[in-house]
């Protein structure tokens, strides 16, 4: 792609060139001569876009066809072929001619009528709305019957409470011994078994044996 790139830099900065002296020596100096080349590699890059964009064949290859002979006609005619300090009057001619030359093309590139196959198509008629579907009654449903709650399970008799060891009954003494200066009343057995850890059935016996 470098290549390329210095490749096309090179052949248009000769071809500008070129067609700069050319101008030159067909008589129009200073700016003028400068403005020629630009006209016409413009009038080159119109009619190509026009190609690639899918326009009127005939109209771009046309105009395409006269930027580039203009342009290899100077690269030719800068070669030697003419005598640029005396050059023949169809070349002058041809010179202050192509103003008004690449204004038509320029012009007729830009506002050609839209082709056939570019014009914006007709939508078509959006279609009827479906009837909407008649409403149906649901048909009812069953309530279910209501079961009867199982009997409650009878409560098993609570397990005797097994022999207190004497470090538990002592550890016990100073939980409530602590409860009674902190809150000023006896402890009960929810409390003391929620202090220890034990089952109700073991906190009912220390609270019985502390009293």
């Amino acid at each position: 792609m470098d290549a390329v790139l210095v490749q096309a830099v090179i052949a248009g900065a000769l071809s500008f060139a070129h067609l700069h002296d050319l101008a030159a020596a067909a008589g129009q100096d200073g700016w003028k001569a400068w403005a020629y080349p630009v006209s016409v590699d413009l009038l080159l890059v119109a009619a190509w876009r026009r190609l690639r964009s899918g326009g009127p064949s005939g109209l771009g290859w046309c105009w395409f066809l006269v930027a580039l002979v203009a342009s290899l006609g100077a690269n030719v005619a800068t070669a030697g072929f003419l005598d640029m300090q005396h050059p023949p009057a169809w070349l002058r001619f041809g010179v202050a001619g192509w103003p008004a030359l690449a204004f038509l093309g320029g012009t007729l590139l830009a506002h050609s009528p839209t082709p056939t196959g570019d014009r914006t198509p007709v939508p078509p008629k959006p279609a009827a709305p479906a009837p909407a579907p008649e409403e149906t009654t649901p048909a009812p449903v069953p309530e279910p019957e209501e079961i009867p709650a199982p009997d409650p399970a009878p409560a098993l008799p609570e397990a005797a409470a097994p022999g207190v060891p004497p470090a538990l009954i002592e550890h016990a003494r100073k939980v409530a011994t602590e409860h009674h200066t902190r809150t000023g009343t006896q402890i009960d057995a929810a409390t003391l078994r929620a202090r220890l850890g034990v089952p109700e059935a073991l906190a009912t016996t220390l609270v019985a044996q502390l009293a």
